[in-house]
Order: C-alpha cells, then structure tokens, then sequence
C-alpha cells in the first residue's frame, strides 16, 4: 500500500469537506488518500479519481478504469452500482473539488504567494519561484493551471517537503480570483498590473482593478500586498486593508523597491540597481524587454517578504528561464525568432514589440494576430497600438484576424508602409514560408484563440528545424 503524503485526508474528511456521501465500509472511511487527480492516466495506487464532466468528455467514463487502477476512492455525480468500493457521492465534483482542495491547503503548514494582474503573471511567478527556491523547496504554477480545476491540482501537488508554492491565479469574470484565493489562502499577493485584458467581460479598467484586488478580501494585518507603484491603480492601495502594502517600480524613490541605472542589453538582456532598504544592489536578467525588469522588482519585495539574502534574490533573478512560447528568442540561419504567442493584449503587445525593437537585424517583421476578449474595446486599443508599431521601427506588418485590420489601419495612419493582413492564421502561414528571409527578426504573437503556434510550427517545419528542437 502507497503511503499517503496528504496527512488529514481521509475518506471520512473529505466527504465532509465537500457535502457528499460517503459509499463504503466504515474500515475505509478513516484511510487517508495518497494522492488526487481529476486525471484518470494519472491515478496512483490508494488515491482519489474526482470525476468531472468536461466539455469534450465526462470523467464518470473513466471511474471503473481507476479502480482497476488501484484507487482508493471516487468522487462521482452519479449513484455507482455493483460491488461495495468506496465513492463519494456529491452534486458538483467541480465543487467538491475546490471544496478538496481548500481543506488540504489549510492542513498545510506552509508559505504561500498568489500572483495575478493583467500582463505579466506567468513571467513574474516563474521569477519569484527562481528567488524563493534559493532558500526554499518551492511549488509552483505549472503551465496555465491557474483557474478553478488547476489552482486545486496545483495544491494536491504540495508534499511535505515543500515550504512554499507560488500559485498564479487568472480570471475572466468577477467572483473567480475571490473564489481561487479562498482555496489558496496566499500569505503574500503579487498584483503586476491593470491592463486591459478580459476587458470586455469586466467593463473598464476600473472593473478589472476591482476583480485584481479580490486577492486580498481574506487578507488581516499578517498578510502583505505587493503591488506595482508605477501602475495608476496599484498606487492607490495603500490603506484599503489592514494588509501591509509594499510598492515596487522604475525610478520613483517613494516606491519601497525601485531601479535606477537601467542598462537594455537587447536581446541579453536587462542589467539594472536595485534600490532595496537603502542598499544598492547590481541585478542581471538575462532575458529581453524592459518589462522584465518589473517581474524581477516584483520578485526581490517577495524574497525580502521571505527573509532571502539579496545575493541569493540576485542569483535566483540571473537563473530564472522563460517558458515556452512566451518571448523566447531563437536563432536559425540568420533569422531571429521572438516566439511568445502563448497569449495576448495590447500592453503585452508593447512590450513584444519593444523586444523586436532591440533586434540588430536587417529587417524587423512583426506577425499578429486578434488580441481577444476586448469587446466594444477592440477597435480602438488595437488601432492605438498602431502608433506602437511604427515607434518600434517594424519595417513589415503581418496580421490575421477581424481586430487587427483596425491596428494595420492604425500603423498605415502612424507610416507603416509595407502591411499585409489576412483573415484568417492559416494565410500568414502560407505567406510566411516564401517572405521571411536570413537576416530577418519576426515577432509572433497573438491571443491562445488565434492559434499562432501553427505559424511557427509552419515556419519551423518550412526551413527543417529540428523535430526535437528546444525552447529553451
């Protein structure tokens, strides 16, 4: 039998944690769980298969295969007949699930940080995560589990050896990033800034400043909220809670962290001082885009949070790496690849632009595609971001989708001069492999919706890059 690392979860707990029914032999009710997944591949010996029906399948298809599997336990919307096997009947197993997760996480002794804002989120988690593990074995957000199934699979994660986890959270409504830091319960937040992101369903900036600062309506005075001072909203906070607030940003003295003597390095980089408690430390990172420097701010007000050396922070920040399809930059006979179609809006299309920008190739191509989720906003921020265009010296503009017609409009107005938009991701594809030339740097982005991976496996596949080619 695997030992169970989720002390306190037994059969009988989590059946009252979630207000389902417990189906089995008293003897069972008071073993623990070794494990939970809503994953039927991923089910371990004596652990817990919580049935969720999805859009493309339902998991109750799956439960029998568990049990052959080992399971100890089920958690099923539907009655299970046949043989006595211990299940969990309940209503909602979306709801059992977080309902699972909340009590897990409060029988944890453990640090926790949740992270969230309009740009930036992925990238200031994977550099917070790079600082705290100097000191810490540290679990972070993997991939885009930030929502309501993989906020809870990321804290069934969490084994004893783990001393703190770094947990991002995302929405797209009111209500959602409440619900996520009532399961997380962070003892830290990170709010990067208010963009415009997922404006249309939250109206206004206003809105989606409103539904950010749901992070910390749990918060008491052991709780801190670190927050970007450069950000019109963020710079507000200070004495909307009890909470401490800690300030980070560019310059600005009256921010509690701030860096001065910013060098651009390009493509290598960001080098810049740190202004931290009045000490002044060098901090490396070696990835494009100003922007980066915020993330690394934001991650130094974390490890002072958690009593990390600066030298160790510095360390951590120099080691932290991109993850796929998020600004990394590659190089293939004489192209330059700015590969960060993972997702999209209009202050991350600034930045992306601005790492284009910093290329030294002979010519500068910037593929894009719709920035969704804009609603009655579209029109207007993607023709704005026109003027973006020109500023960063693109000399051929590609676009696909109904949105970007308005920014081609808008480059053309600000002198764009070379522009060619289609409808559809496919097109640029068929476009990019007769184009895109040695001594090119070409920026891909675009909304998850878009699609654009296809425009880069297309181009790869065009010039025979490796199959297994990393991204670093």
């Amino acid at each position: 039998v695997q030992e169970s690392t989720m002390k306190g979860m037994t059969l009988e707990a989590v059946a009252k944690a979630c207000g389902g029914i417990y189906h089995g032999s008293d003897g069972n009710k008071i073993k623990e769980v070794s494990a939970i997944t809503t994953d039927s591949r991923q089910i371990q010996p004596q652990g817990m298969f919580i049935a969720i029906k999805g859009a493309r399948s339902d998991g109750h298809a799956y439960i029998d295969s568990c049990y052959e599997k080992g399971a100890l336990c089920c958690i099923s919307e539907q009655e299970l007949p046949g043989e006595k096997r211990p299940y969990i009947q309940v209503e909602s197993s979306l709801q059992a699930l977080k309902d699972i997760a909340q009590l897990y996480r409060a029988n944890l002794d453990i640090k926790v940080v949740g992270i969230t804002g309009s740009v930036g989120k992925t990238s200031t988690k994977e550099t917070i995560a790079a600082v705290l593990s100097q000191k810490y074995k540290v679990l972070k957000t993997q991939g885009n589990f930030n929502n309501e199934i993989g906020l809870p699979i990321t804290i069934f994660g969490l084994e004893k050896e783990h001393e703190a986890a770094v947990l991002e959270m995302g929405m797209n409504h009111f209500g959602e990033i409440e619900h996520l830091a009532d399961i997380g319960r962070p003892d830290v937040a990170v709010i990067t800034n208010i963009g415009q992101s997922h404006i249309e369903n939250l109206g206004s900036r206003e809105g989606i400043f409103k539904a950010k600062m749901e992070m910390t309506k749990l918060f008491t005075k052991d709780n801190t909220l670190i927050v970007n001072g450069d950000d019109d909203y963020l710079s507000k906070t200070k004495g909307m809670g009890e909470y401490k607030v800690v300030y980070y940003g560019i310059t600005n003295p009256e921010n509690d962290v701030y860096a001065k003597d910013i060098e651009n390095n390009g493509l290598n980089g960001i080098k810049f001082t740190a202004v931290v408690d009045g000490g002044e430390y060098p901090i490396e990172v070696n990835i494009p885009g100003k922007h980066n420097v915020y993330n690394a701010l934001a991650a130094i007000c974390v490890g002072r949070e958690f009593d990390v050396p600066m030298d160790k922070i510095a360390e951590g920040i120099r080691s932290f790496e991109l993850t796929k399809m998020r600004l990394a930059v590659e190089e293939y006979n004489g192209i330059t690849i700015i590969n960060d179609c993972y997702n999209a809006s209009p202050d991350s299309i600034k930045a992306a632009l601005g790492v284009l920008a910093d290329t030294d190739k002979n010519r500068k191509v910037a593929i894009l595609g719709d920035v969704l989720e804009m609603g009655d906003f579209a029109k207007d921020a993607h023709y704005n971001l026109g003027k973006a265009v020109k500023e960063n010296g693109v000399d051929l503009l590609i676009t696909a989708g109904e949105n970007m017609k308005y920014l081609a409009q808008g480059a053309k107005d600000n002198g764009v001069e070379n522009i060619v938009s289609f409808d559809k991701t496919l097109e640029v594809c068929n476009y990019v492999k007769d184009e895109i030339k040695s001594g090119d740097a070409v920026l891909i982005k675009a909304s998850r919706g878009m699609h654009f991976e296809e425009v880069y496996d297309f181009f790869y596949d065009d010039y025979n890059y490796l199959a297994d080619f990393s991204f670093g």
